[in-house]
């Protein structure tokens, strides 16, 4: 009889041990909205959920696990699971992408005196060198030195006729590619497949995951017309599948 209970004990304990943990939490903007829609990612499972339409969302995980948040104009967020996450909600602000900010045009009525709409019309010169300035910048080329190898990181050194071992980064990721996807298809190519605008990203990471080979693209960030043509074909090859319910067998 005591060894019964011991057995039973310990198989309860087990299954104490091995029960999965859940996170849960809830994104907004800076402006303290909430943010439906966003792109959850535990690096570790490669699980993937999306917020609701107050923000919250609910993920497998545990402590250690990297969370990342995405959503289309907005800064990628990325943070470690601690003990405390897993007791209290996970509180997220995502902060607006600067390149995605619209100029916004405050549209103003003369007033008839020439040095205040002298002011008002013709921005400060500090702040039009600043806009030339920022302009260069933006249509330079990176520096190499972006892509160097962090201090302690061991890249082998690449000589001609010899093969290079070492940790070599890929241009591209997955969400990388899933934007210029979006940008060179326009949301009219998702819009004639009847998929919502709130949709297109997990649409795409659903023909990711069915096996679209992209290791080259992501390797050296390029996608050529033929890739193109690729994913389209993959497309109508899956719309049908991404519809239709999951069948339930008994």
């Amino acid at each position: 009889m005591k060894f019964k209970l011991l057995f039973i004990f310990s198989f309860l304990l087990s299954l104490s041990f091995h029960a999965q943990e859940y996170i849960f939490g809830k994104t907004v903007s800076e402006e303290n909205a909430e943010m439906p829609n966003v792109t959850v990612i535990n690096i570790r499972t490669d699980e993937r959920v999306l917020t609701n339409d107050d923000g919250h969302f609910m993920i497998s995980g545990r402590k250690g696990d990297n969370l990342r948040f995405i959503l289309l104009g907005y800064e990628r967020f990325q943070t470690i699971i601690t003990s405390e996450n897993l007791k209290s909600p996970l509180n997220i602000t995502l902060k607006r992408n600067a390149l995605a900010i619209e100029e916004v045009v405050l549209k103003k009525r003369l007033t008839g005196d020439l040095a205040i709409d002298i002011k008002n019309y013709n921005p400060p010169t500090k702040v039009q060198k600043l806009k030339s300035d920022l302009g260069k910048y933006m249509s330079q080329k990176s520096d190499p030195g972006v892509l160097a190898a962090k201090p302690g990181e061991f890249v082998q050194p690449v000589t001609k006729g010899t093969f290079s071992f070492g940790k070599i980064k890929d241009k591209w990721d997955d969400v990388d590619f899933m934007n210029y996807l979006i940008h060179a298809l326009g949301n009219d190519f998702f819009a004639e497949l009847k998929i919502e605008n709130s949709q297109i990203q997990h649409f795409i990471y659903y023909i990711f995951n069915s096996g679209f080979e992209r290791k080259r693209i992501l390797k050296y960030g390029y996608c050529s017309d033929a890739d193109l043509n690729r994913f389209k074909s993959a497309v109508l090859l899956r719309i049908t599948s991404y519809k239709s319910p999951p069948v339930i067998t008994k």
